[in-house]
Parts: structure tokens; C-alpha cells; sequence
């Protein structure tokens, strides 16, 4: 099948969670399809990494996207019923290219990888696969709601773009042929707004790359959180841990440590650098912040979708505490494969459990590999969006 896999972002490297997941994705799919991928590039010295892309796809078309605070991101979000999102991404000179390619080769399907690249796509009969990572307007207006009482004076600008984030994403949602979600959940709450199928095509990891990791006894009881902090959930769940978890874990273990570990940290995430908390914005290898850790905390308060930090920890045999947005789209059981909690109270008291207990976190982790390398391996995550390829493009 011919396909086009239009995407936000260059899939490599593998810094993100949508990178991750889409060069995983790709490779196990270019067996079976002849993919054509039509990427975003923030910086020309991405081209670098087409190479390590070109063996899994047919053709990489690449579209050099506007800076985030360009002058004509915040015109067309200004006086157009675009939100600030769509802005960013939408080109009509994109828009062209991409016509023209449809035009110039007999397409099965379009493979849309997030809403906000729809508008890119001109009028065509080639059917459309939307896949929603995350619902971003509930994040953005989670954001908003969180901001501090200070910044009431922006507040109705910003909820007026989430307005029309929230417009437009319902909006694709009834046009594309077929939709496709991370979890269970979201998959109910869009199927809600949609009168289309929705299928669950959930992240997944690579089993092989995670399960070579051997663990290492730290020399101090060690808690980590994994994240990337471009991602404003993971920014609000470390302030929440760190000033409200933490001391609980500190007062009962005063000889335990905290470290931090995402690309692109900001400052009000660098200055929690302290004695016993260390935050890293580069790791070589995450595999390492695995090893080195006696327990993965992960106190997600929104954004919803399966968290790429739950499925590594559980493929590396890392005992997981975390909320139950955390461990959202992964068929994860409370008290068995994993801690589930809520509250600070109840999340420092879990993570002390573990801490305490090393026998309890190794039965907690040896449950979860079972279930990661069952159901969440990218070949078979793979093989369920095959089945939908097949389903959406292959009568055409």
C-alpha cells in the first residue's frame, strides 16, 4: 500500500515521545508499505538525520516550519479562526507541495499524524487516518486553568484559543475517514464528539533495547522522574513532586535522593538543583537513569495519553508509583504491576513502601515486564495499525 505519513515533527533522533513513536512505528511498517513521510523541521541541521530515516520509507518530503513567536503565527491566530497551534503549522506554500504530490502519485492513504497538520492537506478523495497522541485541548486548558492568579490580566486571550483549539480538533475529528487514539479513554471521550470509528493504536517500546538494561544499586535510596519538559504536564507534575511529594519522602528517608531527567529543563525546573535532588537536561543513554534508580515516581496531573516514561520503566524492571492519568492506556493493575495514587499523602507513602521494601518493588516490576513485553512491543502495536491500514486504504 502507498501511503503518506504527514507528521509535526522529523522522527529522529528519538527525543520525544512522537518521534519515538512514529520511527518505531515506520520501521516495522516499511516491510509491508511503501511510505512516503512529509515532515516539519524546526532547523535546517535536522536535514542530517534523513539518513537514518531513508531505509524505512519510499520518499521524505521535509517542510521548514515557521518559528513558534513568528510575527505571522501571531497575525493568523489574531484574525483568523486559526488557534495559536494551527498557526504555527499551517503554510499554503505546504499546503501546495502537498497537492502536488497527491496529485502526482496514486495514494492509498494519508497517515495524519496529530489535528494540526489537517489544514495542510488540500480537498481529495484519498481517505484520511487521523491520529490523535494526546487531546491537546484538554491539555491546553488545563494549562490555562493552573495559571497563577497574576496572570488573570492574559487568562481570556488564552481560553479564547483553547476555544478554538478545541473547535477546530472536534472539527477533523468529523472529517477524516478513520481516527485513532492512544487509550481506551480517550478513545471513549473522542468517539463521544465523532461519528467515527476510533481505534486504539497505543504507544508501545522497544522490548529489546529496554530488557539489555542491568540494574545498578545506587549508593542512596534513589526516586527518578523522567520527562520532557517542551511538554507543559511534565513541568506541572515536578513542581507538584518536588514541593509537595518530596518532603513528605524526605522526613521518613532523609538519606534519599531525587533526580530529575528531560531534555530542555527551564529554569524554574533547573533551580530545584539542590544536595539531594539532582536535575539532568541531557542523559547519553536513558537506560542509565534506569539502572541507577530504586523506583520511577511519576505524578501526572493532565495530559492524557499512554506515557513513554511508564512503558520504559516497566521494560527495565523499575518499580512505578504513579497517579492514574500516569498510567493511563496501559492496562496496568494497582498493587500489582504498579502503585496508583492521587494525593501527595498517598503517593510519598507508596514510593516509601517500595523504598523500604525492595522485595515488594522487584514482584511490582517483574509483573509489569510480563505485561509490557505481552501487549506493548512495537511489533505488535505495529501489527494493530496494519490491521487498520488495511481496513481504511486497502479497498480503494
Amino acid at each position: 500500500m502507498k501511503i503518506l505519513m504527514i507528521t509535526p515533527y522529523l522522527p529522529y533522533p528519538l527525543v520525544s515521545g512522537g518521534q519515538i513513536r512514529t520511527y518505531n512505528l515506520l520501521k516495522n511498517l516499511a516491510p509491508k508499505h511503501q511510505i512516503t513521510l512529509a515532515s516539519f523541521i524546526r532547523e535546517d541541521a535536522e536535514r542530517k538525520y534523513l539518513n537514518e530515516l531513508m531505509p524505512f520509507c519510499r520518499k521524505i518530503i521535509i517542510f521548514k516550519r515557521r518559528k513558534a513567536w513568528s510575527p505571522v503565527n501571531i497575525i493568523l491566530a489574531g484574525i483568523t479562526p486559526f488557534p495559536f497551534l494551527v498557526s504555527i503549522y499551517f503554510d499554503i506554500s505546504v499546503r501546495s507541495k502537498i497537492k502536488r504530490e497527491l496529485e502526482s502519485e496514486n495514494y492509498d492513504l494519508i497517515h495524519a499524524e496529530t489535528f494540526y497538520v489537517m489544514p495542510n492537506i488540500p480537498q481529495t478523495k484519498i481517505p484520511i487516518f487521523l491520529v490523535e497522541q494526546v487531546i491537546e485541548y484538554l491539555v491546553y486548558q488545563s494549562f490555562v486553568k493552573g495559571l497563577p492568579l497574576w496572570m488573570f490580566f492574559i487568562k481570556p486571550f488564552l481560553l479564547a484559543d483553547v476555544f478554538k483549539i478545541k473547535w477546530w480538533e472536534r472539527y477533523y475529528w468529523r472529517k477524516a475517514k478513520r481516527l485513532a487514539a492512544m487509550s481506551d479513554d480517550d478513545r471513549l471521550f473522542i468517539q463521544n464528539h465523532s461519528p467515527l470509528k476510533v481505534d486504539v493504536i497505543a504507544n508501545g517500546v522497544d522490548i529489546d533495547y529496554f530488557a539489555k538494561t542491568e540494574k545498578l544499586k545506587p549508593k542512596s535510596p534513589t526516586v527518578l522522574f523522567v520527562g520532557q519538559f517542551k511538554w507543559l504536564p511534565n513541568r506541572d507534575a515536578t513542581k507538584f513532586l518536588v514541593e509537595e511529594i518530596w518532603p513528605k519522602i524526605k522526613s521518613q528517608i532523609k538519606t534519599a535522593k531525587l533526580w530529575i531527567v528531560g531534555r530542555n529543563p527551564p529554569l524554574d525546573i533547573l533551580k530545584f538543583t539542590g544536595p539531594d535532588v539532582q536535575v539532568d537536561g541531557e542523559v547519553e543513554d536513558v537506560r542509565l537513569a534506569y539502572a541507577k534508580a530504586d523506583v520511577l515516581l511519576a505524578p501526572i496531573r493532565n495530559g492524557r495519553g499512554t506515557k513513554y516514561k511508564i512503558l520504559e520503566a516497566m521494560a527495565t524492571n523499575t518499580p512505578i508509583i504513579g497517579s492514574k492519568l500516569a498510567v493511563e492506556g496501559i492496562h496496568i493493575r494497582n498493587g500489582k504491576e504498579a502503585f496508583v495514587a492521587e494525593t501527595a499523602s498517598d503517593l510519598a507513602a507508596k514510593t516509601l513502601e517500595v523504598l523500604k521494601n525492595p522485595k515488594l518493588g522487584q514482584e511490582l516490576a517483574s509483573r509489569a515486564y510480563q505485561l509490557v513485553k505481552s501487549q506493548y512491543d512495537w511489533k505488535k502495536i505495529s501489527s494493530e495499525l496494519d490491521r487498520v491500514y488495511q481496513e481504511v486504504g486497502g479497498k480503494n
